[in-house]
């Protein structure tokens, strides 16, 4: 069955909707100012205590201090790191040591065959494949059929489409954040609705 992700929460009422809609992952936006998700890790924190436990957590972070996502790791507040900056092989692998636990999952924004290719060849746990940051498109599934090792699909994605994206090209996950929400806040009805879907395939 594949997994799905409700990304950008920024509001203790995001986490009860969470709570209902029951996703495999969560996401905090933490350290990107130009974000309207984002919030410090304080506040991630604070959700984290309001989400059921055995929904999994993932910091997003553009080219955050490594330091930083390892404390915030090592603290409980995530269990994923997820990287969407310019964070190489040897930012990946102090991660890991000064985080052993802590999954690290690497976005890479698809435009050309070389994307995937360098996105195949990543270090990380999981690679994500996104049209790019919080940008809210899909981009051609296409290119990404074939992709030779697990991955999540960000993009673009919401209700109606998952069940395509599928069928189309087996994602290990689905990631939303814009897809499931209404004049730029999280919508139940939205998120129940995608958590389903996903699992009807």
């Amino acid at each position: 069955m594949t997994k799905i992700k409700i990304c950008g929460l920024s509001r203790d009422i995001d986490a009860k909707y969470v709570n209902e809609a029951r996703p495999d992952f969560v996401g905090f936006i933490i350290g990107v100012p130009f974000s309207r998700r984002n919030i410090d890790a304080e506040k991630a924190k604070k959700l984290r205590k309001i989400i059921d436990v055995d929904i999994k957590t993932a910091g997003v972070f553009i080219d955050h201090p490594v330091e930083e996502v390892a404390k915030i790791a090592n603290d409980g507040i995530i269990s994923i790191a997820q990287l969407h900056g310019s964070e190489n092989e040897e930012y990946i692998k102090r991660l890991r040591e000064l985080s052993p636990k802590t999954e690290i999952w690497k976005a890479y924004v698809i435009k050309s065959r070389e994307d995937i290719r360098s996105a195949e060849n990543s270090p990380a746990d999981k690679i994500l494949l996104d049209s790019g940051t919080g940008c809210g498109k899909t981009f051609d599934w296409s290119a990404v059929c074939g992709v030779k090792r697990e991955f999540i699909l960000a993009g673009g994605l919401n209700c109606e489409n998952i069940p395509k994206a599928i069928e189309q090209i087996h994602p290990w996950a689905v990631d939303l954040s814009s897809g499931v929400e209404t004049d730029g806040v999280k919508d139940r009805e939205k998120i129940l609705k995608a958590v389903e879907a996903a699992r009807r395939n």
